[in-house]
């Protein structure tokens, strides 16, 4: 195994091993996943019961694990062994990046619209980057209080 956390290369289920899995890509079978990482099996069901960890199965209730949920058992790992979370912590990060990631979705949206609108306003193009320019953020403005009336 490689550095704290990380895999060394597994070997890939082959459809001789296992009935096909439901996506594209590679899977690998949780024995093989335990020992590339370093942990026991009993952690890696651990962690799918406490909901960190989503494997595939197979008709036959086998495990497999994609890329994808290698790279969060990677994620968990290293906020367990490097940075000393545990399993509560560990959930309340996952889900703070994933909404993370669906408001950076959200607001690439957001700007791809604005765009089209600007473009669709200036069909020329020529006053496009002026008001894309205009598009900036502004600092707040300082707050004065008014002085009490007494």
């Amino acid at each position: 195994m490689g550095p704290r956390g990380k895999r060394a290369e597994p070997e890939a289920v082959d459809a001789a091993d296992a009935p096909a899995p439901p996506g594209k890509g590679k899977y690998y079978m949780i024995s093989v996943v335990a020992k590339s990482y370093g942990v026991h099996p009993q952690t890696l069901r651990l962690y799918e019961r406490e909901g960190l960890l989503k494997p595939s199965r197979t008709e036959g209730n086998t495990r497999l694990y994609s890329e994808d949920d290698l790279r969060q058992l990677e994620v968990i790992l290293n906020l367990t062994r490097d940075l000393g979370v545990n399993l509560a912590g560990v959930e309340i990060v996952l889900n703070m990046r994933r909404k993370m990631e669906q408001m950076q979705a959200e607001m690439n949206d957001f700007v791809a619209h604005v765009r089209q609108e600007l473009e669709r306003g200036a069909p020329d193009g020529a006053h496009l980057q002026e008001k894309l320019d205009a598009l900036v953020k502004v600092p707040p403005a300082t707050i004065v209080r008014a002085p009490e009336k007494g």
